[in-house]
């Protein structure tokens, strides 16, 4: 296929025709063209944009690049939940076998994390024996059986979008939202659902770092899932304190268990209450928010989704007997405490610092390929308003090495500041696009 006329039309700013898309993603997808010129037109549509048109065009020829999720006729409603990634999120972790127990089926495609954003899969193969890469087959077979799974892309869903994704990563091509749309709800459209929430997030560690940002990529994503008949809805919520207390794969799986437990920390299970409750107001299992959320809360403290958390763990080959022994004793070789130098109300914990911290750790990537350590990153973290004596503990460092502490807890002091007064409080959802 003749790529050069698409990639000058776009550059030239004109609006390119369904067929002309759906035939390049085809061809692309076949291996017909090559990686270069495709890098040319991701380019143009960086400067140049995608209209609506083009944008759901993209989207659909994405989707229909590999399978779908085919489930059978089931009076629970398919629901999934996806977050834009920011530091300590391991809401999916808790929310997933939540909603199961809501009466959801959640067939939840995840990924993993660059830089200084966590990934989902990250988190859960930090557990010995954790499987996230299920054929199709399987995925409908276990979601229909226990109500839940969390995984990853097969090699056969959305292949496209994989290799752009990847090609977009080391071209400069990322910040484009409709891009963004089209990636993100070409792997949520083939998962056939009834509803979809987003959690867009924005702030230090965000990838959009204003509200405005963020309110563009929602309102793009929400008009066009909608479109496609997907019942969609976006939170926006403020990245730049970290969610929960602790960051980084292992500890955060820790941290999502004591919220499946009832003593998990509040913003967690705030958020985590708030994004089920959306999904039952939509799907129209709840007649109204407030009641919605307290059906929620209701169900996330009878600690059935912590029964069902352990059977998505079996169903993905985890050894529950190992699992209860191993993971809550599993620790880095050197955990070192980082201590407030006054007295006083915390007035910020910067959540982009420490992302790079638990990166620089070993507890992200730089790359893709780049390996995991688990074990590694912070926590204990001290939040803003919290109230702390001189040498007060501030956060935890888990690291591989005794320098690699020292170092680590050397940055983490400026991550906090402390001051005489309690600083004002911030929304954590600042604002709901429907």
């Amino acid at each position: 296929m003749n790529v050069l006329p698409l990639i000058e039309a776009k550059r030239d700013g004109k609006t390119l025709s369904e067929e002309q898309i759906y035939s390049t993603i085809a061809a692309y997808t076949r291996g017909e063209v090559p990686d270069y010129q495709m890098a040319a037109l991701l380019m143009a549509i960086v400067f140049r944009g995608l209209d609506a048109s083009e944008t759901r065009t993209l989207t659909v020829a994405l989707r229909d690049s590999g399978r779908r999720l085919e489930f059978p006729q089931d009076s629970r409603p398919l629901v999934d939940k996806h977050s834009t990634g920011g530091v300590g999120d391991k809401v999916s972790l808790v929310l997933a076998p939540l909603l199961a127990c809501l009466g959801f089926r959640v067939p939840m495609i995840s990924g993993r994390g660059l830089g200084i954003t966590g990934g989902t899969l990250d988190k859960l193969e930090s557990i010995p024996g954790f499987t996230t890469a299920l054929p199709v087959t399987r995925i409908v077979e276990q979601v229909q059986e226990i109500g839940c799974v969390i995984c990853g892309q097969s090699e056969d869903m959305v292949p496209a979008d994989k290799a752009l994704y990847a090609l977009r990563d080391v071209t400069g091509t990322v910040p484009s939202i409709p891009l963004i749309t089209a990636s993100i709800l070409s792997k949520k459209l083939a998962e056939g659902l009834d509803c979809l929430l987003l959690d867009v997030k924005f702030g230090a560690a965000a990838f959009m770092q204003t509200e405005a940002q963020a309110r563009e990529l929602a309102t793009s994503m929400v008009r066009l899932a909608n479109e496609c008949g997907v019942k969609t809805r976006a939170l926006l919520t403020d990245m730049n304190v970290p969610l929960g207390c602790a960051a980084g794969n292992l500890l955060e799986v820790r941290e999502a268990v004591e919220c499946l437990e009832g003593r998990g920390p509040a913003d967690l299970e705030q958020l985590v209450v708030e994004s089920a409750a959306h999904l039952l107001t939509l799907a129209q299992q709840c007649s109204d928010h407030k009641s919605a959320r307290n059906r929620a809360l209701e169900v996330l403290r009878s600690r059935k989704p912590l029964a069902k958390w352990e059977q998505m763990l079996t169903a993905q080959g985890v050894d529950i007997d190992a699992y209860h022994k191993e993971v809550s004793h599993r620790f880095a070789p050197v955990v070192t405490e980082v201590r407030a130098d006054r007295e006083g109300f915390v007035q910020q914990c910067d959540a982009r610092e420490i992302g790079e911290v638990v990166r620089d750790l070993g507890g992200g990537r730089m790359h893709k390929d780049a390996p995991i350590n688990p074990l590694v990153g912070v926590d204990q973290l001290a939040r803003p308003g919290e109230c702390v004596t001189r040498n007060a503990v501030v956060c935890r460092v888990h690291a591989a090495s005794a320098r690699d502490a020292e170092v680590a807890a050397q940055r983490l002091s400026a991550a906090f500041s402390i001051g005489e007064h309690a600083p004002g409080s911030t929304l954590l959802v600042a604002d709901v696009i429907a």
